[in-house]
């Protein structure tokens, strides 16, 4: 599984908006509004690369309002959680 966290700019306070359009995409399984330098992060689990460049190049920057994106990759994850599990029981 490929993780990823695109942090997002959006320009004219216009969050909501975005995130109802990003809510649309299968592979973001979360997306955070968030306070400081970025307005929202988009939590991406895929199962290839390719699915993740699709969701950034096609969905998150084309999304309305957006600016600019960050992505950090996930190396490896700690959880007390079994993600793998978990998200491999998505619809």
């Amino acid at each position: 599984m490929v993780t990823a966290f695109v942090l997002i700019s959006i320009v004219d306070r216009q969050v909501h908006e975005t995130v109802k359009v990003l809510q649309r995409n299968p592979g973001i399984s979360e997306l955070h509004i968030v306070a400081g330098e970025y307005d929202l992060v988009a939590v991406i689990r895929v199962q290839h690369n390719e699915e993740l460049a699709d969701i950034i190049t096609k969905s998150i920057v084309h999304a309305p309002g957006v600016e600019r994106t960050k992505t950090l990759f996930s190396l490896e994850c700690f959880s007390v959680f079994d993600l793998k599990e978990f998200f491999s029981q998505r619809p």
